[in-house]
């Protein structure tokens, strides 16, 4: 029976009978083995490997060869295995984690028992999941409403959020949480100071509220108090806080409803970082703008841009990730590459020096799967090695 992998470098689908390398690189003597590693900011052990010490180079996180995506909060990781079960590990000051307590962890831990996790987006000091029934489940810190209960009380284990099963998709910002439905419908709730809810207003709500009526919407990312989405048709939009430009759309003028980013129609991916944004095009290009005074756009300067801009010339980048004041890519021979503040080494490249352009991270070109989270100063990323 296959076993499915989410590396989309490779097919995806690795038969264990036949060992059939579904790249066309020949056979395997055993199956690939990935596993998850973990570099950067450690003083909450969010990086998973039983120690509160700072990490600059990749370091694997236990032996285990089954992870499938994890999100990282601002001092905390969430991850969901190829089984559906759910684990975390970081700090846990208002239960964060979802075990039923506030104590920390500094290696992973099973969160219950269940078997049915699909994915899960990390905010500040909070977490958003989806099972594989569509169901929406939260829990953590919910002082703006952020977990979507109509309350603005903590929960320290994961809590249905409503009774529906049409969850697609969900992203958390800093205090707000946006999710797509299976209809292409869009939602939001949580902290909405900067109009980063999209509703066309500032006002806070503890519980889903649909953003207009549209129903092509295909995918999200929240970034600090920002967020960006892209549609059916492949146009790009944004709303929220603009202080530095991250919302690209020439100014720095806060919007409180989607509005799209030039005319565009031909993004296919987009992650909000802290104050800025990384996209990739079809065509395979990589796009940043916003905040840019660690080199986080990765264009060689601290220069801040308030329009996408052309991240180099190359048309092979994969998939993108924002951190904090970082950033990480894969692109399509495998390897992976960093750029933007390395204060703690969340770069990996074995120091602390802040990097303005991309650079490859190590030599590997089996890197697949990244973290999701624009709060964290570390880095999560499945190899298989």
């Amino acid at each position: 029976m296959p076993i499915t992998y989410p590396y989309t470098q490779y097919s995806g689908s690795w038969n264990l009978s036949s060992q059939a390398n579904a790249k066309g690189l020949g056979t395997w003597p055993t199956p690939p083995a990935p596993h998850l590693y973990a570099w950067g900011r450690n003083n909450a052990g969010q990086l998973g490997v039983g120690n509160i010490t700072n990490y600059s180079s990749p370091k694997q996180i236990g032996l285990l060869t089954n992870w499938l995506s994890f999100a990282c909060g601002y001092q905390h990781s969430v991850s969901i295995k190829t089984d559906g079960t759910l684990w975390a590990w970081g700090q846990n000051a208002y239960g964060n984690l979802g075990l039923g307590n506030i104590t920390n962890y500094s290696s992973p831990k099973q969160v219950g028992s269940l078997t049915n996790w699909s994915s899960v987006s990390a905010g500040y000091q909070h977490s958003v999941s989806i099972k594989t029934d569509n169901t929406l489940w939260s829990w953590g810190r919910n002082n703006f409403g952020q977990l979507g209960f109509n309350n603005t009380t903590n929960y320290s284990s994961p809590k249905q959020v409503g009774a529906l099963t049409n969850w697609l998709s969900v992203s958390c910002g800093y205090t707000h949480t946006v999710s797509i439905k299976t209809d292409g419908t869009l939602w939001s709730w949580g902290y909405n100071a900067f109009g980063q809810l999209g509703q066309g207003n500032t006002t806070s709500y503890s519980s889903p509220k649909q953003v207009g009526s549209l129903t092509n919407w295909l995918s999200v990312s929240c970034g600090y108090q920002h967020t960006v989405s892209i549609k059916t048709d492949g146009s790009l939009w944004s709303w929220g806080y603009n202080n530095f430009g991250q919302l690209g759309q020439g100014n720095t003028t806060n919007l409180s409803s989607p509005k799209q980013v030039g005319v565009l129609t031909n993004w296919s991916s987009v992650s909000a970082g802290y104050s800025f944004t990384l996209t990739l095009k079809t065509d395979g290009t990589l796009w940043s703008w916003g905040r840019c005074e660690y080199g986080q756009l990765g264009l060689n300067n601290q220069t801040y841009y308030s329009s996408p801009k052309q991240v180099g010339s190359l048309t092979n980048w994969l998939s993108i990730s924002s951190g904090a004041y970082h950033a990480v890519s894969t692109k399509t021979d495998g390897t992976l590459w960093g750029w933007g503040g390395n204060t703690y080494g969340q770069l990996g490249f074995n120091n602390t020096t802040n990097l303005s352009s991309p650079k490859q991270i190590g030599s590997l070109t089996t890197w697949g799967t990244l973290f999701k989270g624009s709060m964290t100063q570390s880095t999560l990323a499945i190899a298989i090695t």
